[in-house]
């Protein structure tokens, strides 16, 4: 029984990290789209997110079942938990994606940022893609060390998103309130794309050692 819910909750957690290639991948070509003004790339991330949405379905139901089936003690119900909340997590990183590609879609033909923050989201952008591959791994492996380290990039990308914020309010901004606005709706959609990557390293650690990651990072 144990054995079949073990192979059970890994088959979960590739559904997930999956997902969170997915995510990434989504990710990377919005920002594509979001610095070139393409059109076609934008609605390919649109058309695409139905195979996020057909996942996370799948993933579900094997979370369910596991919950139904397996019977599961304490220590198996914690993977269980964990793996409904990773679900909801790289769905919203999958729909923050979907966010981006929709408003360099509405802003189309012309660019929807100022050529002075077109580095900030590039980088936003890879830091992005970076932390969706990184839990993609921490899911597979089921390393509490490497899920720690997610919080390394995301503070990365904090810096990133309080930085922005220097360029808006700086009295030579001449863009207009409209760009001011996707400016910020942008930067937020990156901050929290990568705030979600942190919170799957939080759970991979809570199902890996049953810790959080503080209580983790004392004892190590």
């Amino acid at each position: 029984m144990r054995t079949a819910y073990h192979e059970q909750l890994e088959a979960l957690n590739s559904i997930l990290g999956e997902m969170c290639e997915l995510a990434g991948a989504a990710m990377a070509r919005a920002t594509q789209a979001l610095l070139q003004a393409d059109l076609a790339v934008a609605e390919e991330v649109i058309t695409d997110n139905d195979r996020m949405s057909e996942l996370s379905a799948r993933a579900e139901e094997q979370a369910f079942a596991l919950l139904a089936l397996q019977a599961p003690v304490a220590g198996d119900l914690r993977g269980i938990v964990s793996g409904f909340q990773i679900v909801a997590d790289v769905d919203r990183m999958g729909a923050l994606a979907l966010h981006v590609a929709k408003i360099a879609r509405r802003r189309h033909p012309a660019k929807a940022l100022p050529e002075e923050v077109n580095g900030y989201f590039a980088e936003m952008g890879r830091l992005a893609v970076k932390l969706a591959h990184n839990a993609r791994e921490v899911l597979n492996t089921q390393d509490p060390e490497a899920a720690v380290r997610l919080q390394e990039d995301d503070d990365a990308m904090d810096d990133l998103h309080r930085h922005l914020f220097t360029v808006l309010m700086d009295r030579e901004w001449s863009h207009g309130v409209a760009a001011a606005v996707d400016v910020t709706l942008l930067g937020r959609f990156y901050e929290r794309f990568a705030d979600h990557a942190v919170l799957i390293g939080r759970r991979v650690v809570f199902q890996a050692t049953g810790q959080t990651p503080e209580q983790y990072q004392e004892v190590s």
